[in-house]
C-alpha cells in the first residue's frame, strides 16, 4: 500500500513515517494542505492509496483569536483533502480531538456521543470531522493527550521541570488519556490496512488519569520522588481557551470492527520511555 503522510514533521507524522516504509511524507512546508489545487496535483502525482492527515491548526489559545484562520486549516482543508481522496480512490484518515466534546460527562464518550465544543479550536475540528462524514467516506481518528519523541509535549515538559525545580504544581480537575504517538501511529496503519468500517474511532490509550498522575508517574520513572508534585486546580493557570475537564474517550468501535483497542496508558509510557529518556 502507497502512503501519503500530511504534516509530517509533527509527532504522529514523524511516527507514522517510520513504521510506513517509502511513504511520501511531506511536511507543512512541502504541502501547505490549504492549498486544494497542490494538494489535488500531489496525489496525482504520488497516486497514494492511504492518506493520513496530520496537518492542523493545533494552537489552541491562538485559535480564539484567529478561529478563521484556524477553521482554513482544520475545516476547509480538510474537506478539500477529503474530497480529493474520493476522487483519487484514496482513503482518507482525519485526526481529529476529545475537544470536540464539552468535558462535562463522567463515563467515556462513545464514538457516536453528541458533540459541543467549548472552544474555538474543538469547533475547527469538529468542521473537519463534519466534512469527512458527510462526503460518506473515510476515517475519523479522534485522539488526546499526545506525547512523543518529536517535538514538545506534556510528559517532555515535566521531564524539563524536574531538573529545574524543586517541586512543580499540576492540575488534578482535568482527567484523560495519555497517549503515546507510537502507539497511536500503528492503530491507524491497523485500521486501514484492517478494511473496517467507515466513521469514527477513537485513538487513545486506555485507563484514565489527571495531568498530575501524569506528572507523578513521569517523576516516578526518573527515578524521583513523585511527592515532588503537587495538586492544584485549573483557575490557577488560566487560559484563552477553556479546556474540558474530562476527555476520556470510550473505545467500543475497535471491538466492532473486530480490532483491540490501544493498551493501558501507563504501560505505553513505561514502553515509550526509551525514546523519550534523555
Amino acid at each position: 500500500m502507497t502512503w501519503l503522510i500530511t504534516g509530517a514533521g509533527g509527532m504522529l507524522g514523524t511516527d507514522l513515517a517510520a513504521r510506513l516504509d517509502g511513504a511520501v511524507a511531506p511536511t507543512r512546508a512541502e504541502l501547505d494542505v490549504r492549498d486544494e489545487a497542490a494538494v489535488r496535483a500531489f496525489l496525482r502525482e504520488h497516486r497514494p492509496e492511504a492518506v493520513v492527515n496530520c496537518a492542523g491548526w493545533t494552537a489552541v489559545d491562538d485559535a480564539e483569536a484567529n478561529e478563521d484562520a484556524a477553521l482554513a486549516v482544520n475545516g476547509a482543508a480538510v474537506a478539500g483533502l477529503s474530497a480529493a481522496c474520493a476522487e483519487a480512490g484514496a482513503t482518507f484518515v482525519q485526526v481529529s480531538t476529545d475537544y470536540v466534546f464539552d468535558g462535562s460527562a463522567t463515563e467515556p464518550y462513545a464514538e457516536d456521543a453528541p458533540t459541543d465544543p467549548v472552544n474555538a479550536y474543538g469547533r475547527t475540528k469538529l468542521a473537519g470531522e463534519r466534512a469527512v462524514l458527510e462526503s460518506g467516506g473515510g476515517y475519523v481518528v479522534r485522539t488526546a493527550w499526545l506525547y512523543g519523541a518529536h517535538g514538545g509535549n506534556f510528559v517532555r515538559t515535566m521531564m524539563r521541570l524536574a531538573a529545574e525545580r524543586d517541586t512543580v504544581d499540576v492540575v488534578d480537575d482535568q482527567i484523560g488519556q495519555p497517549t503515546w504517538t507510537g502507539d497511536l501511529a500503528d492503530q491507524i496503519v491497523t485500521l486501514v490496512r484492517s478494511d473496517a468500517p467507515w466513521g469514527v474511532y477513537h485513538g487513545t490509550n486506555g485507563g484514565r488519569t489527571s495531568w498530575h498522575g501524569l506528572a507523578r508517574e513521569v517523576f516516578g520513572l526518573l527515578g524521583l520522588d513523585p511527592d515532588r508534585v503537587r495538586p492544584t486546580t485549573s483557575d490557577r493557570f488560566p487560559r484563552p481557551a477553556p479546556r474540558p475537564a474530562f476527555s476520556v474517550l470510550g473505545h467500543d468501535r475497535w471491538a466492532k470492527a473486530g480490532l483491540a483497542p490501544m493498551r493501558d496508558w501507563r504501560e505505553a509510557l513505561h514502553a515509550a520511555w526509551p525514546v523519550l529518556s534523555p
